[in-house]
């Protein structure tokens, strides 16, 4: 397999997971959570946000799970594309 496909695959599935992830912060402001839409997005971005937010407390009502996941995704991703590259 060509590793410039594999780096572009893995480039393009890191940037759907960081805006799903804002999706579901952002619809997590303006739909109940029982709304489909939300349950779909919490389904996928739940596994991945629950051992972050066992790790880094509330700051108020903010949560900055989401920020750190975005940020640990899009760190990843840099480093698996400038290794198959």
């Amino acid at each position: 397999m060509n590793f410039a496909i594999l780096a572009q695959l893995v480039q393009v599935i890191s940037t759907l997971f960081i805006w799903i992830v804002i999706a579901s912060s952002l619809l997590s402001f303006f739909l109940p959570p029982y709304h489909p839409a939300r349950e779909a997005l919490d389904r996928i971005v739940d596994p991945f946000l629950n051992p972050i937010r066992r790790v880094v407390p509330m700051a108020g009502m903010m949560d900055f799970s989401p920020l750190i996941l975005i940020i640990a995704v899009d760190l990843i991703s840099r480093v698996l594309i400038s290794l198959l590259r």
